[in-house]
């Protein structure tokens, strides 16, 4: 009898779990984060080993910006399952908006494998997700090195002019005072020079920064940008995988620039243009974002 009674009352608190759960998601697709929130926490006061309810919990956080709280669940998941995919991914979206984004990038890449290992489906969301948080490490890190160029810039300026003036109050005392303006000038004239020439460098390194440009033949010929799995059809034309498989399923088994009948498995990976791809990335890193 004990034993029976202690198990209808697992399945009730079960049932009431679940019920609080429901009760948190429909609050949530209203938009009431604050009362999803408050069912979550119920739910988990009666039963703190449900993985789910802490990240729904952690989603809703993560509406409202709160980000410690968002880790703070996030790492309360992965302590119960460490292949808990959508912990990472919000982790790692956290993590984003407070700046630490290798930390981010390093959820993400987990959030990636472990949906990969799991036969998970997330559309694009996860390698979104993280490309943003690449381009916005990339984008602080050009911040900085823009900060760190301006200020050699007005450094260098100010040691030449500096250095101009200093000679000007070595040089011999002249009688001639002509010659004296004029040695001034020559002097003037050579320093404007060097500054000409150093500020122009500095304006080149911006422009060649503003002017930046994919070639066109690291791009694919059916969305345009950059190939991460080149493969060659036997009419020799090199596509992107995803998007030729997408092609063949949707439009039709052909070719499509020169329209030869083309199946599958006859793609062949383009080894030498994923090498050329790679160089180019890893010389240019902001072109991953392009």
């Amino acid at each position: 009898k004990q034993w029976y009674q202690r198990r209808v009352a697992i399945t009730a608190g079960s049932h009431e779990v679940q019920e609080l759960k429901q009760q948190g998601n429909k609050f949530f697709s209203q938009r009431n984060y604050e009362e999803a929130i408050s069912c979550y926490t119920k739910a988990l006061l009666k039963n703190d080993k449900v993985t789910t309810i802490y990240t729904n919990r952690a989603l809703c956080y993560l509406k409202l910006e709160l980000w410690d709280r968002v880790l703070k669940d996030c790492k309360l998941a992965l302590e119960l399952d460490k292949m808990m995919t959508k912990a990472h991914f919000f982790m790692g979206q956290a993590l984003t908006e407070i700046g630490r984004f290798d930390e981010a990038i390093g959820s993400y890449t987990i959030a990636i494998e472990s949906a990969k290992a799991q036969k998970q489906h997330f559309g694009d969301d996860l390698h979104q997700a993280l490309r943003r948080t690449k381009k916005k490490k990339l984008n602080k890190e050009e911040e900085k090195r823009m900060s760190e160029e301006i200020e050699l810039q007005t450094l260098l300026n100010k040691l030449l002019i500096e250095d101009m003036e200093r000679k000007k109050n070595e040089a011999p005392p002249e009688e001639d005072v002509v010659e004296m303006d004029k040695q001034n000038q020559n002097l003037e004239e050579t320093y404007t020079k060097h500054l000409e020439t150093l500020n122009q460098m500095f304006a080149e390194l911006d422009d060649r920064r503003k002017k930046r440009d994919v070639p066109d033949y690291l791009c694919g010929k059916i969305s345009f940008e950059i190939m991460a799995e080149p493969v060659i059809t036997p009419s020799g034309v090199t596509y992107e995988r995803t998007d030729l498989e997408e092609h063949l399923q949707r439009v039709g088994h052909f070719d499509p620039l020169t329209r030869v009948p083309l199946k599958r498995e006859k793609l062949i990976p383009n080894l030498a243009m994923k090498e050329v791809i790679e160089d180019f990335l890893n010389n240019n890193p902001w072109a991953e974002y392009y």
